[in-house]
């Protein structure tokens, strides 16, 4: 019977297919790096790589001086390290907020649309808003508020608490900028919005249901309040991906052109049409080209010169959200993840749309507004997470003997499948070898669910088939990278509609990632897992995790700014990220961190389920005190202790330190089930960066958090 001892030597063995041909290049620079993971295309204009090989932020884009780049690796290093080292001692993942890019993103819109009125000859202006629902973070809103102040930016609610926080925010903003109320809406809902009226906020009740006027006219009457009223209307134009199915005639917002005729008449029986100074209208996020956008804007342009004809008092016409990003710096119109134009394309096909659409008509130009979300939050957010250890299945070596006593170990029923695959292999039919391998595994796999075959055997047999394929050049080389992150939790987008992000290391982009992984999270769910990319890849270049001095492996995630963080759950109880604020300073390390925020506890992903930590903490207490004894090397107070702090730490992993439990132990070698280490690398959930030993005298039965540390 042919042998397979020398299989490797029998057919010519194929080289890995590492990232993109790296292999290839000798002398790898951050250059190359920057075209592997398309950053010029995304980043352009706040990432970049530097010559470090660090990925730099430029803060204020295209206005951003050489020395004011930001290093991305120093941000997360002051904000991970230690407080004795000189950090801020937050734990990953950590949220990277720059708010120079959002100031940047808002200046970048409202220039190309002034460029647009002014070239175009439109006799109005734009001024925009921001729909909060991208990005709640009080920051965030106040930050836009803040920002936009000087040129009338607005903001947009689409619920109760949204609107709550619009109100109190825009009190600090411009006594001209809308304040737009989307959504479904009840009698409290409509309150609020003719309330923030009567405090002088531009307040516009945009209607999303017929029935919604009612409740506007009667609640009107109680608070003695002079409404103003928009409509959104259900465009026959759309989008066919993913973002414009809301959108179209029976899409889920909106009123016909029948209910908008039923509301104008409405209106004008009660005395009311002038209150009517809005047209909304929205056909989908992520508008793919100005094509499509200008025959929306137009298709709606001809609604809003109607309603003028009908005698209501228009004003604004407010284009909705759809101004897109490029996610994956392909600059396309293809798939939703790129669209092909930029923020000066975008308002000169809005601008001219209106335009023609209202000399057309002869009716006055409005107001434009619009409710870019995404193009505005996305790019001044970045998630940073560990990557804390690889796994690759590695193709056991089979030497002769091996073989050989493979085969006699095999049941008289596997032989001429071995046969065959033999055979196959001394003719170099490769179709033929895979063919012969996966009946060999196919039949021994049977056998031994029959108990015919013992887990010996079948792990031979799994590793001569893999020997096979790694021969033939069909063996799948990605590795498993395992993060310290939770998908449902951080990128929930990926999990629920597979949005893809661009991804990379943030560090060691200087050298040739010689590697290809797809990323695992924490979460024990099959789908917590990113094995999607930009570019349509399936799995994303690494570099082996062991850098230069032991150094961490950082990757970030960009682009993330928008809606991401308002999705995230709590799956397995793992919470959101740390977050920090920073800005470009002209000090010795060119930022500054303006606020830093640890990440929620235990304890606070526990409240949010309903659960009450401190009561769990007593109940675990008595059982310590009723169980444990002070004998041999850990005592019930430590216990305690160690319980108690691991209430108040992030449930993600900690890599590389230690807490007071196993650093009592340690000395002994002994083990304890509260550290939770995985493998030998010393991963634990416990993330004091300092030793904790609650001694005697931290015990106090009226407090329940005695055995923390301060």
């Amino acid at each position: 019977m042919p042998s397979l001892a020398n299989f490797s030597e029998t057919m010519t063995i194929l080289p890995d297919d590492v990232a993109n041909n790296t292999n290839n290049v000798v002398n790898w620079t951050p250059s190359h790096s920057s075209t592997l993971y398309k950053v010029d295309g995304w980043g352009a204009p706040y990432f970049a790589v530097n010559d470090n090989g660090n990925v730099t932020v430029k803060p204020h884009g295209d206005r951003t001086m050489v020395h004011q780049d930001i290093d991305l690796l120093k941000v997360v290093k002051k904000a991970s390290d230690s407080k004795a080292d000189g950090g801020l001692g937050l734990g990953f993942p950590i949220i990277v907020r720059f708010p120079d890019v959002l100031k940047d993103r808002l200046e970048c819109l409202q220039t190309a649309f002034n460029y647009a009125v002014k070239s175009n000859g439109f006799n109005s202006h734009y001024q925009g808003v921001y729909p909060v629902k991208c990005n709640q973070d009080r920051f965030v809103v106040e930050d836009v508020v803040k920002f936009g102040s000087g040129f009338r930016f607005g903001l947009e609610a689409g619920s109760k608490p949204e609107l709550l926080l619009a109100m109190s925010s825009l009190c600090k903003g411009s006594s001209e900028s809308l304040l737009i109320c989307n959504g479904f809406k009840d009698s409290e809902y409509i309150s609020l919005a003719l309330i923030a009226r009567k405090l002088k906020l531009n307040t516009v009740i945009v209607l999303e249901q017929e029935e919604e006027l009612d409740l506007v006219i009667d609640m009107s009457v109680k608070l003695g309040v002079r409404p103003v009223v928009g409509v959104r209307a259900k465009l026959r134009t759309k989008h066919s991906g993913h973002f414009g199915s809301t959108s179209g005639e029976k899409g889920k917002f909106g009123l016909t052109t029948t209910q908008i005729i039923r509301v104008v008449k409405k209106l004008d029986q009660c005395g009311m049409l002038d209150c009517f100074q809005l047209l909304h209208f929205h056909i989908g996020s992520q508008i793919p080209t100005t094509g499509l956008l200008a025959d929306g804007v137009r298709e709606a342009s001809q609604i809003y010169c109607e309603l003028v004809r009908l005698g209501a008092d228009m004003k604004v016409i407010d284009i909705g959200g759809g101004l897109g990003i490029d996610y994956d710096g392909s600059k396309s119109s293809n798939g939703d993840v790129s669209v092909e134009y930029g923020l000066e394309e975008y308002a000169m096909a809005v601008v001219q749309a209106v335009k023609f659409v209202c000399d057309r008509n002869n009716v006055k130009h409005p107001v434009i507004c619009s409710e870019s979300g995404r193009a505005i939050v996305s790019h001044h957010s970045v998630l940073i997470f560990e990557a804390v250890s690889s796994s690759k299945y590695t193709v056991p070596a089979m030497s002769a003997f091996d073989v050989q006593h493979f085969v006699e170990r095999l049941p008289e029923d596997a032989h001429s499948d071995y046969a065959n695959l033999s055979q196959s292999a001394v003719k170099g039919d490769y179709e033929g070898c895979l063919l012969y391998a996966e009946q060999l595994k196919e039949r021994c796999v049977g056998m031994f669910k029959d108990g015919s075959l013992d887990i010996e055997q079948l792990a031979s047999v799994d590793g001569l088939c893999d020997l096979v394929a790694k021969a033939i050049g069909v063996a799948n080389p990605v590795s498993t990278y395992h993060v310290n992150l939770s998908v449902f939790t951080s990128v929930p987008d990926f999990w629920g509609i597979q949005q893809v992000f661009p991804i990379l290391p943030i560090h060691r982009l200087d050298e040739c990632p010689a590697k290809r992984g797809i990323l695992s999270d924490l979460t024990c769910d099959s789908d917590g897992k990113i094995d999607k990319f930009i570019g349509g890849e399936s799995s994303l270049p690494l570099h082996e995790l062991e850098g230069a001095n032991g150094m961490k492996y950082y990757l970030g995630m960009f682009l993330g700014g928008a809606y991401e963080e308002a999705l995230g759950g709590v799956h397995n109880l793992f919470g959101g990220p740390s977050v920090v604020r920073v800005s470009q300073s002209d000090g010795p390390f060119g930022f500054a961190v303006t606020r830093a925020v640890p990440g929620p506890s235990c304890s606070d992903v526990l409240r949010v389920m309903q659960h009450e930590p401190e009561i769990m903490f007593e109940t675990l207490k008595h059982r310590i005190e009723e169980y444990v004894h002070d004998e041999g090397n850990i005592g019930g107070a430590m216990i305690a202790g160690g319980i108690a702090q691991s209430f108040h730490n992030m449930p993600y992993l900690t890599v590389g330190s230690s807490c007071g439990l196993t650093a009592a132990i340690g000395n002994n070698n002994g083990s304890c089930g509260m550290t939770a280490v995985n493998g030998n690398n010393g991963y634990y959930y416990c993330s004091s960066d300092e030793d904790f030993v609650a001694g005697a005298d931290a015990v106090c039965e009226d407090e329940p958090w005695s055995y923390v540390c301060a």
